[in-house]
């Protein structure tokens, strides 16, 4: 009966834990991704405001117009997969008032009326970001709500499995206080077939999956084996679902990663064609084309530039999360002269001057030397991006801890504001001061940086104050003996904010 029990209890745990997975993977996560899609088409139609603003091209307004329409039905989604719960449905309701105040009080006014040069009013722009601001708030809101949830599914399903082992352990042990009293009563009887299961026994604790108890002996013997037999069939069947979830779970993060990268080479092709017409129509036309036909074709260069970038930024972050990293020992100092290098004829342009300290002597660590030059040719683009005309950014490279190089880069820019230092770990995040200065980004900049450091085992952390600048902090695990002479950096501010998923 014990051993029944143990199977039952085992069998129980996997179904309860199972549903736990399905309600994760159907309800929550569902509804969190519809959520998402509600915000992203927000942002498109605040995107194509935005665009229309400035150009006063009616692309923009089809842009604006495709995402209006899809917003109705990933809201219904939303509210349909949210139906029953309370909270989410006051949530998803405040959510859905701060979207259509926006788009009664600035989008849709802003789309109808003129565009382009000179139509900018600053009222209306405030009024337009105010009401943004609020949307923004309930979807942040929203989405921590999602997050609880799905932490709390999450909960649910290993507190089950926990119950489940727990069980299982405690049958176990009485199981074994019986048969050890029977034993000392029918040693004679039992001696042979009772150590043959203890044998099977220990093998299924240890490695041998397969190991099955055998069914000889009296009656009652070969019960004990069979239920014994039962259980660890019961544990293989556990062992098989969750494998196939695994599998699952990866065929899906596969299908996700190919059908980026697919996408991202589909439209680089005919963006390649778009820029070679202009191009062709730009010199065709040289001398001869009326200044607001050069502003549209200028126009429309920038957007074919902002698309390419975007494709470009898509293609690494999908590269440096599918990649198998191919470690070699590497002089970081050396990467980051070549950075600066490649950074300090953009931010010459502008004035910004990029001082660097770094020891003479080498630094090795194990690195992808192309991935990890991309992360750090990032964070100095970055810095050169977001940093005021006439700037200066500084560089140090130095040991932290003994074990690990730091590479620190501060620029003296804009800065993040503090309330959404929290939310750099979000893909396609960018900084609202940096929409505001219309500074251009895909926001999936820091992201790419994160996922290769990580990739290197190693850590970034983020100092920022808005208005005063932002300090970027990446760690590296040294590699082999390295004799450093030099400024030392040492470790981060208390204030510093690691990031697990940045995008900026």
């Amino acid at each position: 009966m014990l051993v029944a029990a143990m199977a039952a209890v085992c069998v129980i745990g996997v179904v309860l834990s199972v549903r736990s997975v399905a309600h994760l993977t159907d309800d929550v996560e569902r509804s969190a991704d519809a959520n998402a899609a509600v915000f992203l088409d927000v942002t498109e139609m605040d995107a194509a405001v935005g665009a229309w603003g400035q150009s006063g091209q009616a692309s923009t307004r089809d842009d604006y117009t495709q995402a209006f329409r899809r917003l109705p039905a990933d809201q219904e989604l939303v509210r349909r997969l949210t139906s029953g719960d309370a909270e989410l449905d006051l949530l998803v309701t405040r959510l859905e008032d701060s979207v259509q105040a926006w788009v009664d009080g600035y989008a849709a006014p802003r789309i109808i009326a003129e565009g382009g040069a000179g139509s900018f009013a600053p009222q209306r722009f405030r009024v337009g970001r105010d009401l943004f601001s609020e949307v923004t708030s309930a979807h942040a809101e929203t989405e921590r709500a999602f997050d609880s949830r799905t932490r709390d599914a999450h909960q649910e399903a290993a507190v089950r499995l926990r119950g489940t082992i727990g069980g299982v352990l405690l049958l176990a042990i009485a199981a074994w206080v019986v048969i050890g009293r029977s034993r000392r009563r029918l040693l004679a009887e039992l001696s042979e077939p009772l150590l043959a299961m203890e044998a099977a026994v220990q093998k299924m604790t240890k490695t041998d999956l397969d190991a099955r108890a055998p069914a000889g002996g009296p009656k009652e013997v070969r019960a004990v084996a069979i239920a014994l037999n039962d259980y660890a069939d019961a544990q293989s069947r556990a062992r098989a679902v969750e494998g196939r979830i695994q599998n699952e779970l990866r065929v899906l993060d596969t299908a996700k990663d190919d059908f980026v990268s697919n996408v991202s080479h589909e439209l680089r092709t005919p963006l390649t064609t778009i820029s070679g017409y202009l191009e062709m129509v730009a010199e065709e036309f040289e001398d001869r084309i009326e200044p607001r036909h050069e502003r549209m074709l200028e126009a429309t260069r920038r957007n074919v530039t902002r698309l390419k970038t975007l494709i470009d930024d898509l293609l690494a972050l999908s590269k440096a999360e599918s990649r198998a990293t191919d470690l070699e020992a590497s002089d970081v100092i050396s990467m980051v002269r070549d950075a600066v290098t490649d950074v300090r004829i953009t931010g010459a342009r502008r004035g910004i001057r990029i001082d660097v300290v770094a020891p003479d002597q080498p630094m090795l660590v194990l690195s992808d030397r192309a991935m990890l030059q991309r992360a750090l040719l990032n964070v100095l683009s970055n810095a050169v991006k977001f940093s005021h005309d006439d700037g200066v950014i500084e560089v140090v490279v130095g040991r932290h801890l003994d074990e690990q190089v730091e590479i620190m880069v501060r620029d003296h820019g804009i800065g993040i504001p503090r309330a959404e230092l929290d939310r750099l770990g979000t893909r396609f995040f960018r900084a609202s001061n940096a929409v505001t200065n219309e500074i251009a980004g895909t926001g999936l900049g820091l992201r790419i940086v994160q996922t290769i450091i990580d990739k290197h085992a190693g850590d970034v952390m983020i100092e920022s104050t808005e208005g005063e600048g932002t300090a970027v902090f990446v760690r590296l695990r040294l590699h082999g003996p390295t004799l450093i002479v030099g400024t030392e950096p040492g470790s981060a501010p208390v204030s510093a904010h690691p990031l697990t998923a940045a995008g900026n």
